[in-house]
């Protein structure tokens, strides 16, 4: 099928093209030579991007808003659709009634892989930043790879990472979404298992139904190859021959040794069980969590780099993921951090995070719960999470590809929150209105929907404010 991709196909159609899996999709197609393009419910900084590069994207459920070579039948068009993207969906029932071919993502990406050495990230959190983090290692050393992720790399500004142009390359990095039991179409020669918690609940059912799947798609590994799992869930996997484990504070096969903090940096030693450590690593992120998913792509990636210097090196210059703690404005008295965070776990290592750099400062914290199942089934989690800020505020929950169900509000959460100042449900206009009466001194929008809007009239905010106190002192 592989080779069908390259050989019998000329043109790739994408339906929901403006995801961040999709898009990374797209980009690879067309930076090769095939005539992209696809639809899109909203526009978005991404669309954006992808336009400003030639794909075309439409906005518009219709035929007629199709470019004029996707109408016709012919064999040489691949349609590529997500899960989201509804089963009436005009032109989705376009391109079934005329026979064209249709695959999920997860399908294509799968015989992206076929033939290539794959290292696959697995879990209900932590899987972008450490797959970016082992594209950058890669790039650093000049290996040969292609790398879909599923998020922005700062370093990059690109969610397709790739040595070069072209499909003759060895090795490929991806994303092993456990959503919709997509990573089951995986055969990893590495797989990465960061955490496996609660989530996806209205795919799965159960948490033990979750926790069978990641076990299943452990089998999957190769032979020969490793399975690379958070020390926590070690015990979850059946695979013991294959498997290897890693952490920061307990007993593993891999591990971050003499973990400290240094100017507002994490610095360790990297150990592995038979091998030589790397010394004094300084990772150019903030994080216990960001440490663990740096030993993780260090684990997978040092046999095809061997070269300890360019690691060091690498992690240290790694900037991490857009929407992954990332600093949008800094001074001398305010921060303000955005993070993508959408499951409890996240959003209480962020905060950790922060309380561990900034322990005297004060932290309001804006949060957007993303769909209606996952705040009905872990509205408890979110609480206790949101319950270590000082301030907290919530939005409205973001649906994404869900209906709204009775009862599911954020209410559930916020009945439920403790924190020792004030707390409300608020709208996007009132959270804009509210940070410019009170400039928090650390701010934090949390969430995977589309609080991402916030970001810059925050920043904007935050800029003038500063701005005109430093006028009004300079007057004085």
């Amino acid at each position: 099928m592989q080779e069908r991709l390259f050989e019998t196909y000329k043109r790739f159609y994408f339906l929901g093209i403006g995801g961040i899996g999709m898009s990374a999709l797209a980009r690879y197609f067309y930076r090769n030579g095939y005539v992209v393009a696809g639809y899109d419910k909203t526009p978005s900084p991404l669309t954006d991007a992808l336009q400003a590069e030639g794909i075309r994207v439409s906005f518009e459920e219709s035929i007629l808003d199709m470019p004029i070579e996707y109408r016709p039948a012919e064999p040489e068009t691949l349609v590529i659709i997500t899960p989201a993207v509804p089963e009436d969906h005009e032109e989705l029932e376009y391109f079934r009634a005329h026979g064209h071919d249709i695959m999920k993502r997860s399908e294509v990406l799968a015989h992206l892989c076929e033939g290539r050495c794959t290292i696959a990230v697995a879990g209900t959190h932590g899987k972008t930043s450490t797959a970016a983090l082992m594209a950058h290692l890669m790039k650093s050393a000049g290996v040969d790879f292609h790398a879909f992720l599923g998020g922005i790399s700062v370093n990059y500004q690109d969610n397709y990472i790739a040595s070069h142009k072209g499909d003759a390359f060895k090795y490929i990095i991806v994303e092993a979404d456990e959503y919709d039991r997509s990573f089951l179409r995986l055969h990893p020669d590495v797989a990465i298992i960061t955490s496996i918690e609660a989530d996806h609940l209205d795919i799965y059912g159960t948490l033990e139904a979750l926790e069978s799947a990641f076990d299943e798609f452990a089998g999957q590994v190769k032979p020969k190859g490793r399975i690379i799992v958070e020390s926590d869930y070690a015990h979850k996997l059946s695979h013991p021959d294959k498997t290897l484990s890693y952490s920061i504070d307990s007993e593993s096969n891999i591990k971050a040794e003499n973990f400290r903090i240094e100017n507002h940096s994490y610095v360790f030693d990297y150990t592995e069980q038979g091998k030589a450590p790397i010394k004094d690593i300084r990772l150019g992120i903030p994080g216990r969590h960001n440490t663990e998913n740096c030993i993780a792509a260090i684990a997978a990636v040092r046999g095809f780099i061997n070269n300890d210097e360019s690691i060091r090196q690498a992690a240290a210059s790694f900037k991490g993921v857009s929407r992954r703690f990332e600093v949008i404005y800094q001074d001398d008295t305010h921060l303000y951090v955005d993070d993508y965070a959408h499951h409890p776990t996240e959003i209480a290592a962020t905060i950790r995070t922060l309380k561990e750099l900034y322990p005297d400062r004060r932290i309001h914290g804006i949060f957007q719960p993303h769909l209606f199942s996952r705040t009905r089934d872990l509205a408890t989690g979110f609480a206790e999470s949101l319950s270590m800020l000082d301030a907290a505020w919530l939005l409205d929950i973001y649906p994404a590809r869900e209906l709204p169900m009775d009862g599911v509000t954020s209410e559930l959460i916020y009945d439920k929150i403790n924190v020792p100042h004030h707390k409300g449900i608020i709208s996007k206009e009132e959270a804009i209105q509210r940070i410019s009466e009170q400039l928090p001194e650390l701010l934090l929008t949390i969430g995977a929907g589309d609080i991402d809007r916030l970001v810059q009239p925050i920043r904007e905010i935050y800029e003038a404010k500063v701005l005109q106190a430093k006028k009004e002192a300079e007057a004085i």
